[in-house]
């Protein structure tokens, strides 16, 4: 079964693998983004235990290119705001590249975990959790009720743990 997976995957590659990598060209603007998102689309369909039936092959792997798009321009919003904050502390001491990485890999989950969230929520947690405010401050300075950031801290939470869990 495994076999013909990869052969699969090896038929969709050679058919499509310019294609793909032309359509993430157009839209990324950058022939090396656009290669190394065509290869990531092709690692994560190796990765799955088995290839959905699809009528439509280059819609499915331009579904999965235009996910991989906006994981890499998030992660690229995020690193050009790190990027930016290091730059406008000049006390802090500019960390190695490896820890660089893991400190934008870390920034980038966590955009992408309260990406779902509503601006309230979203706010109402992060000044709960970024911040060290109490619940009755942030319901004091959003003009809100307690009752209102506790539900918004509840949605938070429990969106938090879904997508960590999924």
């Amino acid at each position: 079964m495994l076999a013909a997976a990869d052969s699969s995957i090896s038929a969709l590659y050679v058919d499509h693998n310019r294609w793909l990598r032309d359509l993430l060209y157009r839209r990324s603007g950058c022939s090396e983004t656009a290669a190394d998102l065509t290869q990531d689309v092709f690692v994560r369909l190796l990765g799955k235990p088995a290839l959905p039936a699809f009528n439509e092959p280059r819609a499915y792997l331009a579904r999965i290119a235009h996910g991989l798009l906006v994981d890499h321009h998030r992660r690229q919003s995020v690193e050009r705001a790190w990027r930016e904050s290091l730059a406008a502390d000049v006390d802090m001491v500019a960390p190695s590249a490896e820890e660089h990485t893991a400190i934008v890999d870390a920034l980038a989950r966590i955009d992408a975990l309260l990406d779902g969230l509503k601006p309230r929520v979203r706010k109402v947690f992060l000044m709960s959790r970024l911040e060290a405010r109490s619940y009755p401050a942030i319901a004091e300075q959003l003009g809100v009720s307690l009752s209102t950031v506790e539900k918004d801290m509840a949605a938070a939470l429990r969106h938090c743990y879904q997508v960590l869990l999924a």
